[in-house]
């Protein structure tokens, strides 16, 4: 098939991306469905895209990697961990299921749904609205503030998050996270490879560049909407062995914001099992 073939079917590439490792779905605070993944990724003229739910794998993904509509998804999970320092996210590729990965993962989906429901309460009582939200597993924060902007509530979502259910906002409610080290056996035991998400998002990047010394990969290529010093990931890369992936941490219905081209997929590539 030559170039402008292969543009057509699978959109456009003049990006140069093959593969976006870092999305999310309607069962954490996404806003795609699993079974329109095959089409945002072809539009986006991706062959790859890792789906990394907010500690959840997506039940509706039956392997570690699948090809659907021609596009290969991988069996992912986004895991928030307490570092001791900060709570940093974990990215696993390649899950399979393991009883103590989903063990953790049911307490957590209680844990968030027994949160959701606080906040909800939180800001209800606060704004004398009725948000119409249901507390479920996979609820964020992203979903409390689409509602809030859809209700009568003078917030937009960046408003939400500013004023209310932010880190230090009035109706803000902890959640119960998973150990840095007990996350990394969970992973380890359950995925083909495991790294550190979006490493200059953290308020100790210093810290956390050194956890991820000690994974598999570290997160690369990602749209930070900030001056990244990439030199500094590319020098752990090459001290520490990891490899380099990369995503568009899409929640919307836009896939291909970041990821990787062929060549820097071609080493992460080779970890992950033939698709089913």
């Amino acid at each position: 098939m030559d170039a402008d073939s292969r543009d057509s079917e699978h959109g456009d590439r003049r990006s140069g991306l093959v593969a976006d490792l870092h999305t999310h779905t309607t069962v954490s605070d996404g806003t795609l469905t699993i079974d329109e993944v095959p089409a945002a990724a072809r539009e986006a003229g991706l062959d790859w895209v890792a789906v990394t739910d907010h500690d959840r794998v997506h039940p509706g993904i039956d392997a570690p990697v699948v090809e659907r509509d021609g596009v290969r998804i991988v069996r992912g999970i986004e895991l928030r961990v307490d570092a001791g320092f900060e709570r940093l996210d974990l990215l696993g590729y390649a899950v399979e299921h393991t009883p103590a990965l989903d063990a953790e993962i049911d307490r957590l989906q209680t844990d968030r749904r027994e949160r959701g429901a606080a906040i909800l309460r939180r800001v209800e009582e606060r704004l004398g609205v009725d948000l119409d939200v249901e507390p479920r597993p996979g609820l964020g924060r992203p979903h409390v503030a689409r509602a809030i902007e859809a209700s009568a509530a003078p917030y937009d979502y960046a408003d939400a998050f500013d004023e209310l259910i932010g880190n230090d906002g009035p109706c803000y409610v902890a959640r119960d996270v998973t150990d840095l080290d007990r996350g990394v056996d969970l992973l380890r035991g359950s995925c083909a490879l495991v790294g550190l998400a979006h490493p200059f998002r953290y308020a100790d990047v210093d810290a956390a560049l050194e956890v991820a010394r000690d994974l598999d990969a570290i997160e690369r290529f990602y749209p930070y909407g900030r001056p990244v010093d990439t030199g500094r990931i590319d020098a752990i890369v090459a001290d520490a062995d990891l490899l380099a992936t990369g995503g568009s941490d899409a929640h919307e219905r836009t896939l291909g914001a970041a990821g990787l081209t062929e060549a820097a997929f071609a080493p992460v590539r080779k970890r992950l099992s033939a698709p089913r």
